[in-house]
């Protein structure tokens, strides 16, 4: 080699080596980077353009503010399922998962109350028999991802707008009770004229065991003699409804 060459390879500049204390700052900015990419991927495509995972990682953004979140998010996804069922868990199943401390627990609580109070507004108020699908898109929000059975009445008025709608009891995972004197209590004070009874069934299977039928009775009877109107009982599911009416138990 002449002295020339040699003279100008050692004149080109060496690429500088890494710094174990830069290593920290540049995961930083690649994490950074990822979370710019991900909301901008969000406002631009919608949730449909995201995993769950992906969706889990964009509430967990606000609960971590650094560090990757991607592994919880996936975490989380496999010990309950899906997105849905993450953000209806319970605390304190949260809690069970590594890396959930109470900063993650409050945002998918924060969510979850959200969602719920979205699909309540736009049934509260307005008549139950004509905005029926959007009655039992509230349920199905609020109550299909429950890990416990609970027990809801939705009251109307004569005119059968939705006046209130209220938690009457929870249970266990397959049974909640129910007191038929307190249901006409509650429908008498609040001086509503018909009810749409709806409980959830953790199971996932939305038939009508026996108690239920047994318990809807109770109740239709009672109200008959105050004249007072049920409407239906909804039983809600994982994926689907059964409605009282419609198989002919009304």
């Amino acid at each position: 080699m002449s002295d020339g060459t040699q003279m100008s390879l050692l004149s080109e500049p060496l690429p500088m080596p890494i710094r174990t204390s830069d290593l920290p700052e540049m995961a930083y900015r690649h994490q950074k980077d990822h979370r710019k990419r991900l909301r901008e991927r969000f406002v631009r495509a919608g949730s449909q353009a995201l995993a769950d995972y992906e969706m889990l990682e964009l509430i967990l953004f606000s609960a971590i503010p650094r560090g990757d979140v991607k592994p919880l998010a996936k975490d989380l996804i496999a010990a309950f399922g899906d997105f849905n069922s993450v953000v209806s868990a319970s605390p304190e199943r949260l809690a069970h998962v590594q890396g959930v401390g109470a900063a993650v627990i409050r945002e998918l609580k924060i969510v979850e109350a959200a969602a719920h109070k979205l699909a309540q507004t736009r049934v509260l108020g307005r008549n139950a028999i004509t905005s029926w699908d959007a009655l039992i898109n509230y349920c199905k929000t609020t109550m299909a991802y429950q890990e416990i059975e609970q027990f809801r009445i939705l009251y109307l008025d004569r005119k059968n707008i939705l006046i209130a709608d209220e938690e009457q009891g929870r249970g266990t995972v397959d049974h909640v009770p129910v007191y038929t004197r307190e249901v006409i209590k509650r429908t008498l004070e609040l001086n509503a004229s018909a009810l749409i009874l709806v409980h959830n069934h953790p199971s996932g299977d939305p038939s009508p065991s026996t108690a239920d039928i047994e318990m809807t009775n109770q109740i239709v009877k009672a109200a008959a003699t105050m004249k007072i109107v049920i409407h239906d009982h909804i039983v809600i599911g994982r994926e689907d409804i059964s409605s009282f009416r419609s198989l002919g138990l009304l």
